[in-house]
Formats: C-alpha cells, structure tokens, sequence
C-alpha cells in the first residue's frame, strides 16, 4: 500500500484536478470503472454511506494492483463492515480522519484571503479510505465470473437464474413429488 498517501495535505482544488485527471484519461477512467464494479458486485454499497464516497486519488495502477482513496464527510463515515467483506478477496483497506482546505461561499469583503481575490480556507473534518484491490479480482469480476471458496461462479448464470426463477420451478416440482408421496387424508366422520 501506497504510504505517502495519508501523509499529503489535501485541499478543494487538489481534488478537483485529480478528477479533471481522470475523465481526460480513458485507461483510468476503464480502470475506475473495473473498481467500482468489484465494489458492487460485492454489495459495499449495501452498508451505511458507502455510496456518499468521493474519489479523491486514483486510480493508481500497480503491476499487480489498483488502489483508490475515497473521502466523506466526518459524520458520514462509511461503515467498516463494508471494508471487512472486501477482506476476504484480498483487498486492502485503510481508514484515516483527518481534515482537507475547502474555501468558504463569499458572502462580504473579509470572505476573501488578505490582499488575494482567492477565497479564504476552512479545514473540515473527513474521512479517508483507500482500497487496494488486485487486478485479477477486477479482472474476474469485468469477465463475470468469481471464485468464492474453492468455487468458479459465473455471474451471469446465477443472474438468468435470479431472472427465470428456477429455483421455484424446482420448488413446485418438490411439492408435486410430496404430494405424490403422501396418502389422501382420510374423509371426516366416516
């Protein structure tokens, strides 16, 4: 994992070139994509404020990993039982609070820095996470298959089988073959 990361200061416009980045460059905007793909396909966003994340670095692309840092607001922290299920799939998650320098609406005169037409700055409370996820999980993932304890999955077979209702078919099958099986019941009173 990267560890100069939590070490950088971070301000607004910081952020918004690594964004402006980003859409210029069709590689990491593809590579954002395969990430955020695993995020869902493993139900992260199922989990309190995991989708009020905002990228704030990445993707940074390794030989063998991609890591992202995303950035919420201090009283939406996202919860950590949405980091502790990309555990298993060997992923790396990282939380830090800190601060970032953000500039303040310009309401009057004294809005502004000394002597600047700049804004002045504010420091506000966040959150920090940055994933680390292997690219052969996204890779798996973007070709729509998985292997989950030993298993080969194929996510499109389990999402037709979501779409057909198979699993009913084979319930009223099993319904039919009990019935089949069980002697009428007897009529009352006689």
């Amino acid at each position: 994992m990267s560890q100069p990361f939590f070490d950088e200061e971070f301000n607004y416009w910081g952020v918004a070139e690594t964004i402006r980045e980003i859409y210029m460059s069709n590689g990491a905007m593809n590579s954002l994509l395969d990430f955020e793909r695993v995020l869902d396909e493993l139900d992260i966003y199922a989990f309190p404020n995991w989708e009020l994340g905002e990228l704030v670095e990445g993707p940074v692309v390794g030989r063998y990993r991609v890591s992202c840092v995303f950035m919420w607001p201090e009283k939406c922290m996202p919860d950590p039982r949405g980091g502790k299920r990309l555990l298993p799939f060997d992923c790396d998650v990282r939380y830090k609070k800190t601060t970032i320098k953000v500039p303040i609406k310009i309401n009057s005169p004294d809005d502004y820095q000394p002597g600047t037409k700049l804004a002045r700055v504010i420091e506000q409370p966040v959150w920090f996470v940055e994933i680390e996820m292997p690219k052969a999980l996204m890779t798996d993932i973007s070709t729509g298959s998985i292997e989950l304890e030993g298993e080969n999955v194929d996510l499109a077979d389990l999402d037709r089988a979501y779409e057909e209702d198979l699993d009913k078919d084979e319930f009223k099958q099993g319904s039919l073959d009990n019935e089949q099986q069980q002697p009428a019941p007897a009529a009352p009173g006689l």
